[in-house]
């Protein structure tokens, strides 16, 4: 006999002859079965889907849910499926339980807790701990906008943002587990307690998450600021109100200028501007109306005649930089309004797009926020540095400051701090959505975040 082997299945030696016997088949064969068998599970294993991550628990602390409050249109989104650039999108999270600050006329709260069979606890601790003593959900949706809160002597609305961490913390705190958390829009009214809030996430390893919607929406035309690009000087555009509205352009403002070259610095003064110390300081070369005119066009395809003469009383918000980069949030005309500029250091050539909300006046720009909120409940990340929030939550105070002591120039050295920003391109509508979600679709009552075509 031959007596030359040949690689068989697995490595298994056989004979080279065609002669085969009952028992050598049978131990050929068993030998190839197990062969087989151990193959198919190599192979299974490597296909194999990972197990599936169980849905992230989340609790809704909320201070008036109401047709378009921010209770309603980020928790629509939360509830059912919604676009993201185009596709039709899993949440990927559950919503397990309420806490409701105040019921006013109009309030959702119970028909969508019935609907979606939700509970609502009568305190913050019981919402996150389920009723129980323990932290018994996987992340914490805190919405502390809309409502009847008091202003104080600066005009500040004093919304509960500030306890509503508090008494978060103190259950996972309690509990000893740390959860990710959302805080709408800036930290607090008051720049210390914001800092506190920062600080408190920090040390014991909370990731938190704050900031605005506009930073995530469409940019018509498309400008991308490419990382190092050297920037001489930014006008971020609204139409809103004192505060509530100059925090969401002082975000776009931040999200825009935050990566150019040098890195972050921080801002080392800032004043509030009335109408007339606005066009004056224009004038007299301190920002450039240029940029603003750019920034309106952007958003209206020709240039405004006059910025005077649009609707409401202007105002303006001028931020000098620690590296010497200046910049100016400007309110103009109507709530519907978010546009930015910029000129290149050296350069002529302004830079201008606007932020386009889609249908339903603002109320859409929450589909890209929600998606950002769960991308960070899903990932325990934030999408974008909490830093941007921490400084814009300080620019913002101090502006009312100055405001309430007649346009004074504050000085920030607690806001000179640099950070790093993130890449947060996959976290923004892009406007595929858009030519689902029409114009001309009629905006929808209730939870209903993609309207009759959903």
């Amino acid at each position: 006999m031959d007596g030359r082997f040949i690689p068989g299945v697995c490595g298994a030696k056989r004979p080279a002859t065609n002669a085969v016997t009952r028992r050598g088949f049978l131990r050929t064969a068993g030998s190839t079965a197990a062969g087989i068998a151990t193959l198919e599970a190599s192979v299974s294993s490597l296909t194999a889907k990972p197990p599936r991550r169980p849905r992230v628990k989340v609790a809704a602390i909320i201070t008036h849910f109401t047709h378009r409050s921010h209770a309603h249109v980020i928790l629509e989104n939360f509830l059912e499926h919604y676009y993201f650039n185009g596709v039709l999108t899993d949440p990927g999270v559950d919503v397990v339980s309420f806490y409701i600050d105040q019921n006013p006329v109009g309030d959702m709260s119970k028909s969508v807790s019935e609907k979606y069979d939700i509970p609502t606890f009568k305190t913050i601790a019981e919402a996150l701990t389920l009723g129980g003593k323990e932290l018994a959900v996987d992340a914490v949706l805190s919405i502390g906008e809309h409502g009847t809160y008091p202003y104080n002597e600066f005009g500040q609305h004093m919304y509960p943002r500030k306890r509503f961490f508090d008494e978060i913390v103190a259950v996972m705190k309690r509990s000893n587990r740390f959860v990710p958390l959302f805080n709408d829009k800036h930290l607090s009214y008051r720049w210390d307690w914001g800092k506190e809030m920062f600080d408190t996430a920090r040390e014991l390893g909370i990731p938190l998450m704050a900031g605005s919607s506009v930073p995530l929406a469409e940019r018509r035309p498309p400008l991308e600021i490419p990382a190092g690009a050297e920037l001489e000087e930014a006008v971020s555009i609204h139409g809103g109100g004192i505060e509530s509205y100059d925090f969401h352009a002082l975000e776009v403002l931040q999200s825009m200028v935050e990566g150019r070259k040098g890195g972050e610095t921080g801002v080392s003064q800032v004043q509030f501007l009335d109408a007339d110390a606005l066009f004056k300081s224009a004038r007299d070369g301190r920002w450039s109306l240029d940029l603003a005119i750019a920034a309106m066009q952007a958003e209206l395809g020709s240039k405004p005649a006059d910025l005077g003469d649009f609707e409401g009383d202007p105002h303006g918000i001028l931020l000098t930089y620690k590296d010497g980069f200046r910049a100016t949030v400007v309110r103009i005309g109507g709530a519907n309004r978010w546009n930015f500029a910029c000129r290149y250091k050296g350069q002529q050539r302004i830079q201008a797009t606007n932020f386009h909300v889609g249908p339903w006046n603002n109320r859409n720009l929450f589909k890209a926020l929600s998606h950002a909120i769960q991308h960070h409940f899903i990932n325990s990340r934030s999408p974008y540095p909490l830093e941007r929030t921490l400084l814009t939550t300080g620019v913002l105070d101090a502006s009312m400051h100055s405001r309430h002591d007649g346009g004074k120039v504050m000085r920030t050295p607690e806001l000179e701090f640099s950070y790093r920003p993130i890449d947060f391109h996959a976290m923004r509508e892009m406007g595929a959505s858009w030519k689902i979600i029409t114009e001309d679709a009629p905006e929808p009552l209730g939870i209903n975040p993609n309207g009759s075509k959903s």
